[in-house]
């Protein structure tokens, strides 16, 4: 049997964070995961770039059904924090838009930064490592892997959600929580491409790869940024964003034309058509498209010859375009989960399970979801660094 004293289950942000933070206190720390390549999602992110966090962490930003759990933790390690430990390691990165920094190079700066911090406080972190069971001992608890059995004090689970199955995800972490009957809650995928039903595939299938500038609603919640037609429905930030906020059967409003008064421009051009004037603000192939599925019959005429009605249709139409998504691309192409284990089965503080003593999850795998732009990794580096203190 193989003794340490923190052992943690999967070697993504949060995990290779805590091991950092555990480490530095002088625990022996062991990371296992099951993959063939550690860090798999941090390699993956931002392009390829990394989006490693945000100047502007908010609380809104943030989506738990206890809006208080996470505040602790982002408080305790900020984004300050991480930046001062990229800038020590000398790694190049720039604000690309609405404070979300990204890597000059290449998202491997940022694991092998972590890499490095986990060898200088002598943490392992072993892959191609598949836990076969968890047995809970009167003091910590054992594991047996294909790679032997190990007992530790401080057990953590930092196994993600199940976005992207293909990089490795599983719902492994939920099936400990439930072994050790701990709440999970329902899971969906979030921050995810929409699809559409096949008449409007069909209606907007020359717009794949057209990107526009918009307002997208669902739910209360309004994002503003680019909006991406895809051969499958809809992508492109803001879509992403609303993901999170969409229930089946729910409406989805998008706002084409959100820097201007269509009303009053149109009555200011009325010797104009439809098209002539939508030329103006779209590409002429979003125009073109546009004006042939919902305006097919009025758009080659002088807006003068329109109705009031139905110059208040278009206006309508293109400020508040309504429509129901069939459905999302599902965890295939999701960027997280959102749900998971009940944040009122742990600690804000510690992370500690309040009824399973040594037993702390992190990161992903809890019900702490967040907006794109870098938040999601800031909770994995708070939520790991603040566990890492106390394991």
């Amino acid at each position: 049997m193989n003794n340490t004293d923190v052992l943690i289950i999967g070697a993504g942000a949060a995990g290779l964070m805590c091991a950092i933070s555990a480490g530095q206190r002088g625990r022996k720390v062991l990371v296992l995961d099951h993959s063939n390549k550690v860090g798999k999602k941090i390699l993956m992110s931002g392009g390829g770039r990394c989006n490693f966090t945000n100047l502007d962490i908010q609380h809104e930003n943030y989506i738990c059904h206890n809006p208080h759990f996470f505040k602790s933790a982002l408080s305790r390690y900020t984004q300050w924090d991480f930046i001062d430990l990229v800038e020590k390691h000398n790694i190049a990165y720039h604000e690309k838009t609405l404070g979300q920094l990204f890597c000059d190079n290449k998202s491997k700066d940022i694991l092998n930064m972590l890499l490095e911090e986990c060898s200088d406080v002598k943490a392992q972190v072993r892959n191609h490592c598949v836990i076969e069971s968890i047995t809970k001992l009167e003091k910590g608890f054992r594991l047996n892997t294909n790679q032997g059995n190990w007992q530790c004090e401080s057990l953590v689970i930092a196994t993600g959600g199940l976005s992207i199955p293909k990089m490795g995800a599983s719902g492994f972490g939920y099936d400990i929580a439930k072994q050790f009957n701990l709440k999970v809650l329902s899971t969906q995928a979030a921050l995810v491409p929409f699809t559409l039903i096949d008449k409007m595939k069909s209606d907007f299938s020359e717009l794949s790869g057209t990107s526009v500038d918009a307002i997208v609603s669902c739910n209360g919640q309004s994002f503003r940024e680019n909006i991406l037609f895809t051969h499958r429905g809809l992508s492109g930030p803001a879509i992403l964003q609303i993901s999170s906020y969409w229930n089946q059967s729910d409406f989805v409003e998008i706002n084409l034309l959100p820097d201007i008064d269509l009303a009053e421009v149109i009555e200011d051009n009325l010797n104009k058509t439809l098209l002539a004037l939508l030329n103006e603000y779209f590409s002429k192939k979003l125009a073109n498209v546009l004006c042939c599925v919902w305006f097919k019959e009025t758009y080659s005429k002088p807006l003068t010859e329109i109705s009031k009605d139905n110059r208040q249709r278009i206006v309508h139409q293109l400020h508040e375009w309504q429509f129901k998504p069939n459905g999302t691309e599902g965890y295939r192409t999701a960027e997280v989960t959102k749900g998971g284990i009940d944040t009122d089965e742990v600690s804000s503080k510690t992370f500690e399970c309040h009824h399973v003593k040594g037993l702390y999850f992190i990161g992903e795998v809890l019900d702490v979801t967040a907006h794109l732009g870098g938040y999601n990794f800031q909770w994995a580096w708070s939520s790991g660094h603040a566990a890492g203190q106390y394991v």
